[in-house]
């Protein structure tokens, strides 16, 4: 999963979230491209006086090979620029990541964390991906158990153990398959990167500007690759790498070892604090009985699996961090996990149409896995450590998927024009690895790496000066930087 923060099938249930998006997502006949902005459901936020954000819907086409069928309304939200008109550069598309991340509030959250200058040269406009938030949400019911609390260990140890595995996959894929229906092979990249085009003319701008984070990033590049002469200024933060969906999850589970090693290393430093050992190999040791005294009796319906989400969650922002070793002196101490639990439920409506949209989009991107290469998978990461966090590992699902594409959405190429990329070299989210192999197909692209930074998001989000003011410098002028940019990170944070 990439982080951003789901019995219907989707044309027959698309959830209203206020009088504004209704619940009559399909039209029989295919309305203007126009957009008619007013309130803004209660999820989205009100930005500070004197920004005022707004609400509307585009309808899009489901199946864009069939002009007379079914229409999707996209959820977009928009703040205007607060500079003068001599001032302004266009509009700024924002994307938070998922896929399934919902957009429509991110217009005034992200917006509230860009440099002065960029806000008030652009309108920021948010919009939920089709099948995420409330543009036509997806929901795959059950999902093959996967909101049951305690759930099923996530790591199979054995035969037996990934036997099961792979049913809970198959049941996952028939679930989607039952309630998403006939729109499942049309929650792509690719589509949503076609609704972008239509935004954007329903907007009446020749181009776009566009921020995507983390997914956003692919997002981004799918667009560039459909459209590059309608790209403006494009950044790309945390970025995503052009290979195969599986490809990605089995690199950000080895990235994901990695940091928690540091994890261990940062928790041992400050023993007098966490109280969990002197070196790496005793929090280790601490971590395990955590995770054993779970699987074995779960308290409240928090076993493994809930835990290895909280584990997952809390490897890539180090703000989290002294969070996790609290939970883990919690839970040795008296045998509570209050420390560890979400603030937000996993099975809610937001969650469930988030699990179900990250699914669909990323087994509707490419071709599937076999389920053999994905056992051999798990036997790898178990080789590398016996206890992997495989949480993120979305994309074996698509292995018993119902609608497998025969290519991978494409991403850049050499007619796209140069866009700014910023990583972060130990974001174990999203591998610097993924920013140098897209750059490769981004010709003329610069790359602004924050070093000695553990964390998943990096623009407007780590509060550094050197990497948001390249790229402030850049959404205003249009100028790249003449060679890649190396900014100093915070390092390890104190707890």
């Amino acid at each position: 999963m990439i982080p951003a923060v789901h019995r219907t099938g989707l044309l027959c249930a698309l959830t209203a979230t206020a009088a504004l998006l209704p619940a009559a997502p399909v039209h029989a006949a295919p309305p203007a491209s126009v957009l008619h902005f007013g309130a803004c459901p209660d999820s989205v936020p009100t930005p500070p006086a004197p920004a005022r954000v707004e609400c509307g819907h585009l309808s899009v086409l489901l199946d864009r090979s069939r002009p007379d069928g079914a229409h999707l309304r996209i959820a977009v939200s928009r703040v205007r620029a607060s500079g003068p008109a001599s001032e302004r550069r266009g509009v700024l598309l924002v994307n938070p990541g998922g896929p399934g991340g919902s957009g429509l509030p991110y217009a005034v959250t992200k917006r509230a964390k860009l440099p002065e200058r960029v806000r008030r040269a652009y309108d920021v406009i948010g919009f939920d991906p089709r099948g995420a938030g409330a543009s036509a949400p997806a929901d795959c019911g059950p999902m093959g158990g996967l909101f049951d609390a305690p759930g099923p260990d996530p790591v199979p140890e054995n035969r037996t153990a990934e036997t099961a595995y792979l049913g809970t996959l198959r049941r996952t894929a028939d679930d989607c398959a039952r309630h998403v229906a006939d729109a499942l092979p049309h929650l792509s990249t690719t589509e949503t990167a076609r609704d972008m085009d239509a935004l954007r003319a329903a907007l009446g701008e020749p181009r776009i500007g566009f921020l995507g984070v983390s997914y956003g990033s692919y997002l981004g590049a799918a667009y560039a690759a459909l459209f590059p002469h309608r790209v403006g200024r494009m950044v790309l933060d945390s970025v995503v790498g052009p290979w195969a969906w599986y490809d990605f999850d089995l690199l950000q589970s080895r990235a994901l070892l990695r940091q928690r090693a540091v994890f261990f290393a940062w928790a041992a430093r400050h023993h007098k604090r966490f109280e969990l050992g002197a070196d790496g190999a005793a929090v280790r040791t601490a971590y395990q009985r955590v995770r054993d005294g779970l699987a074995t009796h779960p308290v409240d319906g928090f076993g493994a699996a809930e835990f290895d989400r909280a584990v997952y969650r809390a490897l890539g922002r180090t703000e989290r961090w002294a969070g996790l070793a609290d939970g883990l002196r919690a839970y040795l101490r008296d045998g509570t996990t209050g420390p560890l639990r979400p603030a937000e439920p996993f099975d809610d409506a937001a969650s469930r149409t988030y699990e179900a949209a990250n699914r669909a989009v990323k087994c509707a991107d490419g071709p599937a896995p076999t389920p053999a290469r994905i056992t051999a998978g798990i036997r790898r990461m178990r080789r590398l450590d016996p206890q992997p966090v495989l949480t993120g590992m979305e994309a074996s699902v698509c292995a018993y998927w119902h609608h497998r594409p025969p290519h991978r959405t494409p991403l850049g190429g050499p007619d796209t024009p140069p866009v700014l990329l910023i990583a972060s070299t130990h974001d174990p989210v999203t591998p610097i690895r993924g920013a140098r192999a897209l750059q490769r197909r981004l010709p003329g692209s610069r790359l602004v790496a924050l070093h000695d930074d553990y964390s998943h998001g990096v623009f407007a989000s780590r509060g550094n000066t050197c990497v948001d003011g390249t790229a402030a410098a850049y959404l205003l002028d249009g100028t790249l930087p003449r060679a890649d940019v190396h900014c100093m990170g915070p390092g390890l944070p104190q707890p």
